[in-house]
């Protein structure tokens, strides 16, 4: 595994951006964002929330890095900050090799169990025996 250094508030900021993503909401309202900046208006509407939780869910994205407020004239979009998803891209990089040779032995011992049903089966040596 390849050792990555963060600076020194950066694992709190993936403690903090796990946390948020844990929600499904705030993982809609990311996918909503991904799409484009929104308003907080705009981001509630298909939400069976109130608009107040929504905020709060907003400044939970904000506090974790994910998401920044803009102010153009009177509306306050959200934007969807990338940078951060990308520390967490890059920290669950470093368990690939892992995944892939946990997946290497599976496929092999998934190879010899196949291998093994080819063979005939025993039936405690009663083969060939008249019943």
């Amino acid at each position: 595994m390849k050792q990555v250094s963060y600076a020194l508030d950066e694992p709190e900021r993936l403690d903090a951006t796990f946390a948020a993503l844990a929600d499904p909401i705030r993982r809609a309202i990311l996918a909503r964002l991904a799409q484009g900046d929104a308003t907080v208006k705009e981001i509630a509407a298909p939400f069976p929330v109130s608009q107040p939780a929504i905020s709060r869910h907003l400044k939970v994205l904000e506090r974790a890095g994910l998401i920044s407020r803009g102010r153009v004239a009177q509306r306050r979009p959200c934007h969807l900050e990338g940078r951060q998803l990308r520390m967490v891209v890059d920290w669950l990089e470093n368990y690939r090799s892992y995944w892939a040779e946990a997946y290497g032995r599976l496929d092999q011992l998934l190879d010899e169990l196949q291998a093994g049903d080819d063979t005939p089966q025993s039936t405690n040596g009663r083969e060939g025996q008249a019943a």
